[in-house]
């Protein structure tokens, strides 16, 4: 039945990161799929927890690996500093992140706090930073550990790379920090439903006639399914960490292994 519903799918939301590309290099029949889709008068969305770029910035990307059908494309960026506002108000920050999750987070209002200035912090927010420190990773952890309420745009553990390598990702920061302070975060991006919403709402589609194609059961899959999408999960063969190999592949409403094999299911060519 999900194979058949999926010819009728008005619009599809992609994952980026291990899904459409890893790194800066696209993944195998990833253009050809995008641009039969778009072709077809399919509505297209991205949805990314990148932590160090804004929507404008992928999009950007995304053009100049040529798939110019991309314009809904949204990350955790997009909507952390409102997060903030809205869960503590105004509040002092301290950011242990790049730069761009810092910018967006102070044109939202808030005040950025000096991590020699941690006891300061009403809020700390967490992402990939690859100027992480000792110094860093303490300050973040005291401030939390001292009562500041611990704010990150994902919790994936890793950022899949060019050639099947990964880097750790935002999740492996926030989770050192969470254990140093004993407390959870709050996590603004997938698999929470805000990106959720907003692509499917710029999308002008409804869950029931949409489709989330990702490579992560954790945030694409179970948080796509919590907004009452099809699920489709991605999982070509060779990757060593292949979700179709575990046993928790099965909450996907369909397991593809190539963008081929997507494209056909889709009825688009």
């Amino acid at each position: 039945m999900p194979a058949r519903l999926l010819s009728t799918v008005r619009g599809f939301v992609f994952d980026l990161d291990g899904c459409v590309w890893n790194g800066s290099v696209l993944n195998p029949g990833a253009s050809e799929l995008l641009a039969a889709l778009h072709r077809g008068g399919r509505a297209l969305g991205f949805i990314s927890n990148n932590s160090r770029a804004t929507g404008d910035d992928l999009r950007e990307l995304l053009h100049r690996l040529g798939v110019g059908a991309a314009r809904h494309v949204l990350t955790p960026l997009e909507i952390i500093g409102e997060v903030i506002r809205q869960r503590f108000g105004t509040a002092r920050v301290l950011v242990v992140g790049a730069p761009e999750m810092a910018a967006v987070i102070a044109r939202a209002g808030h005040e950025l706090v000096d991590v020699k200035d941690y006891r300061a912090a009403t809020v700390v927010a967490v992402g990939n930073d690859f100027d992480l420190s000792y110094e860093r990773l303490t300050a973040a952890a005291r401030a939390v550990a001292g009562g500041a309420p611990l704010v990150t745009p994902n919790v994936d553990p890793r950022l899949p790379i060019e050639g099947g390598e990964f880097l750790p990702g935002c999740g492996a920061i926030v989770e050192a920090v969470a254990v140093a302070a004993g407390v959870r975060p709050i996590v603004v991006g997938k698999p929470e439903p805000p990106l959720f919403r907003m692509a499917l709402e710029r999308m002008a589609v409804p869950p029931a006639a949409a489709a989330m194609v990702g490579d992560s059961i954790p945030s694409d899959i179970r948080g796509a399914k919590a907004v009452g999408m099809l699920t489709v999960l991605y999982a070509p063969e060779g990757r060593t960490d292949a979700p179709a190999r575990r046993a928790d592949a099965g909450e996907a409403d369909l397991v593809v292994g190539s963008f081929a094999e997507l494209s056909s299911l889709a009825g688009v060519s």
